[in-house]
């Protein structure tokens, strides 16, 4: 390459990335809302805050967080996302179908950026590559993986004749339960189904899965549990209770099983290009909503080891992952 050429790449680059900051620091400041269970410093939520000072939209100067919306029970939802609206933000951030709810009851203007379970199931969007109105996201196809994590978890338990659900009942529709119920007793196991609906009924719920005999548990998909895992590991450690999870990365926390998308990938890859896309100006409706493109499993087998727990070969050499 001839030297004039080099300096003029070079010099258009340096003009380029000048331009993006000139527009990020253009003295705007951006406001960003949030309906969140999850609490500010969960590993997403600061995964995706490094993505959004990456590309130049940078907290305490040209954007703006609140850190009441974080840590939300579901019955603060409603109020909180009113206030968002009067507050005039520019970007709305929902994560399960709670906090959507309440967010597109309270606006059809702001742009919502939401994650859950299935958007075009519940009504949430029209279709994922047209969304329509303001809300997009990411679709999390939560309830299939449900059935396929039963299935690993009746691998890893054979022998096994009874089994537990544990599901948040405001996410878990009756007809997926039933779906469940059914495939266990194809495989001629029993299913017993244990629901919540906050956050205080998950030990209750846990004892009971105990106590109804069953030999190992599957945690549905939802975002109250997902919230709450800590409590769940914890106490599914201490009732020595075998069990699956929606995330890869309850596994690595602790549990047993853990078998669908990484939430770490999903903050820091895709609602962070989505977000940024959106306080940038596009358009929610004409944004298409995403999907996980890999799925993981990953297996704990020193939570396997202290449960006295041979996982079968067959199952540890599928495993994506095996922490030792």
């Amino acid at each position: 390459m001839k030297r004039r050429e080099l300096i003029l790449g070079f010099g258009c680059a340096i003009a380029s990335w000048r331009a993006v900051r000139a527009w990020a620091q253009q003295g705007r400041v951006y406001r960003l809302g949030s309906l969140f269970s999850a609490p500010r410093d969960a590993p997403h939520h600061l995964a995706l805050g490094g993505e959004l000072r990456r590309a130049g939209f940078i907290e305490g100067k040209n954007l703006t967080i609140d850190e009441r919306d974080f840590g939300l029970s579901g019955a603060e939802f409603t109020v909180h996302a009113t206030e968002l609206v009067s507050a005039h933000v520019d970007v709305i951030m929902a994560g399960g179908d709670a906090a959507i709810d309440a967010a597109q009851l309270a606006t059809s203007e702001i742009p919502i950026l939401a994650l859950t379970d299935d958007m075009v199931g519940k009504g949430f969007v029209h279709s994922l590559a047209k969304p329509g109105g303001n809300t997009t996201g990411v679709t999390i196809l939560a309830s299939e993986l449900d059935g396929k994590r039963q299935e690993i978890l009746l691998e890893a338990v054979p022998g096994a004749h009874r089994i537990a659900a544990l599901l948040d009942r405001n996410t878990s529709s009756e007809s997926h339960v039933k779906a469940l119920q059914e495939a266990a007793r194809t495989a001629g196991v029993e299913l017993s189904v244990h629901s919540v609906t906050r956050a205080a009924d998950i030990a209750t719920a846990l004892d009971e899965v105990r106590s109804s005999g069953a030999e190992a548990l599957n945690v549905l998909a939802s975002a109250l549990l997902f919230t709450n895992r800590e409590t769940i590991l914890d106490r599914v450690a201490t009732l020595h209770l075998p069990a699956i999870y929606q995330w890869l990365e309850m596994a690595t926390r602790g549990g047993l099983l853990g078998y669908g998308p990484s939430i770490l990938h999903l903050y820091n890859d895709v609602q962070s290009r989505q977000l940024v896309r959106l306080l940038r100006g596009a358009r929610p409706g004409e944004l298409p909503v995403e999907q996980p493109t890999k799925f993981e499993f990953v297996i704990n087998l020193k939570t396997a080891n202290a449960l006295g727990l041979s996982l079968p070969q067959s199952l540890l050499t599928r495993a994506d992952e095996v922490i030792e």
